[in-house]
């Protein structure tokens, strides 16, 4: 059983947790707490030394970080990664792009307004930027979802679940989604997916498999 390394409220760790759900893969769910500093004691550290959050623990003593990976190990020899070459690299593009256009600008925007208390006196200089980039980035995904009803190969793929971590919370974080119908009838769509838990929901040990797409893969 994977062991995964999360805090509730990262975007980067409930991507991790919301595949595996859609996957129906049993895990054993283990909270860090950034903010307390929970990442950065010399036992986590030996895990990971860059001292972040999903860590997922594959085998005694083997680990894997960085959420856009673990979601494309899991995605392998499932319905969750596309089949064909072409369809395989667009939705490592969206991935690329989730990581260097969405979450550096509403993840940082939805974790120091959202998450760090006072965060938003603190970061006052960067939300400009933040919500600048951010728009631009929410509209990429606006147009491209205008004419289709996912982000690869027409069907649910880790690229959806890289960007759904972060989009569903932009509202939390000063984006107004309401300016983006696209993206948001595509957010219902993957919310309708069988086995898709929100970010408060917690794991229990067993999930069904029958429950989950793991059932099509």
């Amino acid at each position: 059983m994977y062991k995964l390394y999360s805090m509730q409220r990262s975007g980067n760790s409930y991507k991790v947790r919301l595949a595996l759900a859609l996957l129906g893969a049993p895990y054993q769910a283990i909270e860090v707490d950034i903010l307390r500093g929970e990442s950065r004691t010399p036992e986590f550290l030996a895990k990971n030394p860059s001292g972040q959050v999903p860590l997922l623990e594959i085998a005694e003593g083997r680990y894997l970080a960085e959420s856009n990976a673990i979601l494309w190990y899991l995605a392998v020899g499932t319905s969750l990664a596309p089949e064909s070459r072409m369809d395989r690299a667009e939705a490592l593009q969206w991935m690329f792009f989730e990581q260097h256009a969405l979450e550096p600008n509403i993840g940082a925007a939805y974790f120091w307004l959202s998450l760090v208390r006072g965060g938003r006196e603190l970061q006052t200089h960067a939300l400009e930027d933040w919500m600048e980039r951010g728009y631009a980035a929410l509209q990429v995904m606006e147009n491209h979802l205008k004419t289709h009803e996912f982000f690869a190969a027409g069907q649910l793929t880790v690229a959806d679940i890289a960007l759904y971590g972060y989009t569903h919370v932009a509202d939390q974080c000063d984006f107004d989604l309401a300016a983006f119908p696209s993206i948001g009838s595509w957010l219902r769509r993957v919310e309708q997916m069988p086995g898709f838990v929100s970010m408060d929901w917690c794991p229990d040990l067993e999930v069904t498999p029958s429950a989950s797409i793991a059932a099509d893969a």
